[in-house]
């Protein structure tokens, strides 16, 4: 069995700092260990008084029995180092994913609580699929979203679970569509939207397909003045037309989008897709800014988590 002391030793020195961290912020979910020590290659979240562990597949090789008793270990050192109760401490592994996995259930329940960030409640489940129903990597991007959104028309595409919509909202915009494929999800988005008081008759959900719903807008002339798209790096659901791969797709899907947004309208486009390479010469646009730098948080040591662009229509 491995010596648990350094990884229980850098947890609980992380925790501390970045618990208070949080509490300056006004958040209750963060990231508290970030495959800090290589033999120990996981990703820590705290979500209130419970706490994510998501160990990263790195073709590290270990007998099932071994892994399990590893696995266990590694929550009860987790559950000693952070102050929290063993059955608040979940585990996952983080395999390579391809096609519909965000959306795959997990074989447990899980149980549905509520989360605060930047003043907003998020519902989080984080053992029933493979994701929590918050992506902690965006919490800067949400704020960027809401500081733009006073009295505009926005739209969310590939919208999980809303919360780029909850911020809009609060930023007053004047009216948003929040579209995902999955019932799962609308359903999801719904309850976050009720727990923040939003107007629904303001805020639209539409269950489609992303490519069908970009065709069926520009037909009937829609416009909007803020558009954020977060797309899966692949998906081969049924519910699509075809397969979504994000690196031959996003030209198509970009320009598709800037046909939606008024002039002055801007986009925020992003992937958690390492290899990723944007074609900005594809682009029927030349006002492209790399702001990934900015929208990593602080608590995330891997500042790869992700990459976002702003995209502007002249």
């Amino acid at each position: 069995m491995s010596d648990f002391s350094a990884f229980s030793n850098r947890l609980r020195k992380n925790a501390r700092h970045w618990g208070k961290w949080a509490r300056r912020q006004g958040i209750s979910c963060y990231r508290v260990y970030d495959r800090d020590i290589p033999e120990f290659p996981l990703a820590v979240d705290v979500y209130q008084d419970q706490a994510h562990l998501q160990e990263f597949d790195t073709g590290w090789q270990m007998p099932d029995e071994a892994h399990a008793q590893w696995v266990e270990a590694v929550r009860e050192n987790a559950a000693q180092a952070l102050e929290l109760p063993l059955q608040h401490i979940t585990y996952k592994l983080r395999a390579r994913q391809r096609g519909e996995s965000q959306y795959e259930k997990t074989g447990s329940s899980g149980e549905d609580f509520v989360v605060e960030e930047g003043g907003h409640r998020f519902v989080v489940n984080l053992a029933a699929y493979l994701d929590t129903g918050l992506f902690l990597d965006h919490r800067i991007t949400r704020h960027m979203v809401q500081e733009r959104a006073a009295g505009k028309r926005f739209l969310n595409l590939f919208a999980y679970t809303g919360s780029f919509t909850v911020y809009a909202a609060a930023g007053g915009a004047a009216s948003s569509v929040t579209v995902d494929m999955s019932n799962t999800y609308q359903d999801w988005s719904l309850r976050n939207f009720e727990l923040n008081g939003m107007d629904l008759k303001r805020h639209k959900l539409v269950r489609a397909d992303v490519f069908a719903y970009l065709e069926q807008a520009r037909a009937s002339g829609e416009k909007f003045d803020l558009i954020v798209m977060d797309p899966p790096s692949f998906s081969n659901s049924k519910k699509m037309q075809g397969v979504l791969d994000v690196q031959r797709d996003h030209p198509r899907l970009i320009n598709a989008c800037l046909e939606l947004l008024a002039p002055g309208g801007e986009l925020f486009f992003s992937t958690n897709l390492r290899s990723f390479k944007l074609d900005s010469a594809a682009l029927a646009s030349t006002q492209v800014k790399d702001i990934s730098a900015q929208t990593v948080p602080e608590d995330f040591r891997n500042k790869k988590i992700h990459y976002c662009w702003l995209i502007g229509k002249s």
